[in-house]
């Protein structure tokens, strides 16, 4: 009964979406790829809300509920009839009585089954498509019968674009560019690889007192470069989404001194590499929004790059939806981790090939310890943090790696604001 329902809800919240962007006709970004989606969404509305009207998916709407909701501006209701009754009646309102509804929209696009985006693509027809990136063991893989697949699903998004739209990709990505056949108007590269149309350089991590407290790079465009400086979280994937909304700046002629002015402030999205202030002042590398190999992959070499005086510990969950590649992929963790950490921390059944592979490649067994869930690797890890020292924690979204970080911050009054799943509806679970 609840299924059908939902199933119900669903339809009708897409069909007054149709109706929606038929009467007011906005123009529509969407954004796809496997990793760094909702930083790239967040990244472009930062760059495009300092002159445009613009509305962007919530955390990480993407899905065939989470896209309509955007396109309304309504809340997800959960488990409240009350409240999605209320958000079928507030689409209707927006069709009846006209609003001052936004010039533009930025939709974060995601698949987890096969047609997921297909069927989106059916109605959602984009003024400008972002792709960011494929990773060689993507998340969300264990639905499709291959990783090929999964990237023909997205390239759903692309053929949907208008003809006189802009595809903006990663250049270096090769998956990413190979979309370029798909699409015959303007295109629009970036990455950190010369020949790509916006090309990122020189980034380095800032440091206060000490500690890392954010990242500084370059921007060049024909010739001409600028730099932009972002605070409050570390690593390449964060510059990356920087670089795409550049490119979405300069498809709408903004010019480069105002696009670097825009990310003055600009914050990145909780649970995503964000920094965090932790007990015994200490500095927590929060990641436990979700994971995958290759994000996993990307946070253990900043891990690597950063100076710091003190122990570098890494406290890692199972990473979810990598179907046969699971076993295979936490080996190759684990032994990646061994050259960086001091100390590992592995939560779940899966971690326990993290721990595997740590010790294949090195790692001396006293210093590994095993927790079946993520609260009890916080109450350990608050026994053995001292001055200085660095801990990354993630893990997939099911391993609730919060809960570890809110055990080790310095400010847990302050959870709320700093991270992810802190709905009530969350906290229940």
């Amino acid at each position: 009964m609840k299924h059908i329902l939902k199933k119900i809800i669903t339809k009708i919240l897409e069909l007054e979406a149709r109706a929606i962007l038929w009467k007011y006709k906005p123009k529509i970004i969407t954004v796809t790829g496997n990793v760094g989606k909702t930083s790239t969404k967040d990244a472009i509305y930062t760059l495009l809300s300092k002159t445009f009207f613009i509305r962007k998916s919530e955390k990480s709407f993407n899905s065939d509920i989470g896209v309509p909701l955007t396109i309304l501006g309504c809340p997800n209701a959960w488990t409240n009839i009350l409240l999605w009754f209320k958000n079928i009646l507030y689409g209707l309102e927006l069709l009846i009585i006209r609003h001052n509804f936004p010039k533009w929209l930025a939709l974060e696009i995601g698949a987890d089954r096969p047609n997921d985006i297909k069927n989106i693509a059916k109605w959602i027809k984009s003024d400008i498509v972002v792709v960011t990136r494929f990773s060689a063991v993507p998340v969300h893989i264990e639905f499709f019968k291959s990783r090929e697949d999964l990237i023909k699903e997205k390239e759903y998004l692309v053929k949907s674009l208008k003809k006189d739209g802009v595809l903006v990709l990663n250049y270096d990505d090769d998956d990413v560019m190979n979309f370029k056949k798909s699409f015959k108007g303007r295109v629009i590269t970036f990455g950190f690889n010369n020949g790509a149309d916006i090309i990122g350089s020189n980034s380095i991590i800032l440091y206060e007192n000490k500690k890392p407290i954010g990242m500084n790079f370059k921007i060049n465009i024909s010739g001409n470069s600028v730099p932009i400086s972002i605070f409050g979280t570390l690593g390449l994937q964060h510059l990356y989404p920087i670089l795409s909304a550049v490119a979405v700046g300069v498809s709408q002629n903004i010019n480069m001194v105002d696009i670097s002015q825009s990310f003055a402030g600009h914050i990145s999205p909780k649970g995503r590499m964000t920094l965090v202030e932790g007990k015994n002042d200490s500095i927590i590398i929060d990641d436990t929004y979700n994971s995958s190999p290759i994000a996993l992959h990307q946070a253990l070499e900043v891990c690597k790059e950063i100076n710091i005086s003190g122990r570098k510990i890494i406290c890692v969950g199972d990473m979810m939806e990598l179907g046969k590649f699971a076993i295979e992929e936490h080996k190759k963790a684990g032994e990646e981790i061994a050259v960086v950490a001091d100390i590992l921390l592995t939560v779940g059944v899966r971690s326990q090939y993290i721990k595997e592979g740590a010790m294949k490649a090195g790692m001396d067994a006293k210093n590994i310890f095993s927790f079946d869930d993520s609260r009890s690797a916080g109450d350990y890890l608050v026994n053995i943090i001292s001055k200085d020292d660095l801990i990354l924690v993630k893990g997939s979204q099911s391993m609730r790696m919060e809960r570890t970080v809110e055990k080790i911050m310095a400010h847990p009054e302050q959870k709320a604001d700093l991270l992810v799943r802190q709905e009530e509806e969350w906290t229940r679970r």
